[in-house]
């Protein structure tokens, strides 16, 4: 039986998304995404909704049209990003916002079967090709001397994957979640913006300089929220810079390797 969707509203790297039924959309998976994954994503999404965190409810998992979907919450909100370009002077509170967001996030310990942040690091710098074999090799033993942890940590937090809607903020997106050390997610946020900043993904030189100011006030209030750990902080980041060059994005590629350079 086929389904009339009409279009659909946004597109992702795994998925098309469609108006559903009354308050709610429907992520409906392109045929190569494995029904592994899409199960691993409802789990983690039940898992995440379950700890009180600001995030959309997860529904079944559905066959529609052939494709395999699964039905999320309807949030009807702007991405952080997009609420930045059209107010830059709200950037502080986006920013604090923001920080504040992550640091509840960090309070969490979750005890759903999610991977562990130090084998999910592991496996990327591993498998980063564009990586030199030496450089490598310093990252995985730097990552061998850090701390493990047991909190709920995000894997892609950016203002992309934070909608402002009229009551409150959303996280989305949480298929990069794992259980591990908060400082860790820290740098991978760090590593997104400053790599988006540092690169032809963000277009003139005050665009540039508004994002690292939007970063640099996020740090600083995340910092105040959770004091302590600035050191270990910039010690995860060329390691999880290695581990991002496992992603395959050719215009980061440079940018990457110079971040895993000048430290390890």
């Amino acid at each position: 039986m086929t389904t009339d969707l009409g279009k659909p509203i946004a597109y992702g790297r795994t998925a098309e998304i469609y108006a559903w039924q009354e308050g709610q959309v429907l992520k409906l998976f392109y045929d190569w995404y494995g029904m592994d994954s899409i199960e691993y994503e409802a789990r983690i999404a039940q898992a995440v909704h379950a700890s009180g965190l600001p995030v959309p409810a997860v529904g079944d998992i559905l066959r529609v049209n052939d494709r395999d979907g699964l039905g999320y919450q309807r949030v009807n909100g702007i991405p952080m990003n997009e609420m930045l370009k059209r107010k830059p002077w709200l950037g502080n509170h986006y920013a604090r916002r923001m920080a504040e967001l992550h640091a509840k996030m960090h309070t969490s310990t979750i005890q759903a079967d999610i991977p562990y942040q130090r084998q999910r690091l592991v496996d990327k710098i591993q498998h980063a090709r564009a990586l030199p074999a030496h450089l490598q090799a310093k990252a995985l033993a730097a990552l061998e001397a850090m701390p493990d942890g047991d909190r709920l940590c995000h894997g892609d937090f950016h203002p992309g994957n934070i909608l402002i809607t009229p009551q409150d903020e959303i996280i989305i997106d949480w298929t990069d979640a794992t259980r591990g050390n908060p400082l860790s997610d820290l740098a991978r946020t760090t590593i997104l913006i400053r790599g988006a900043a540092g690169t032809s993904q963000i277009g003139n030189v005050i665009e540039k300089a508004f994002v690292q100011t939007i970063h640099s006030a996020y740090i600083r209030h995340y910092f105040k929220l959770r004091p302590g750990g600035e050191a270990e902080y910039l010690r995860w980041l060329p390691i999880v810079a290695a581990a991002r060059l496992s992603e395959n994005i050719s215009e980061l590629e440079k940018w990457l390797i110079a971040q895993v350079e000048k430290v390890l």
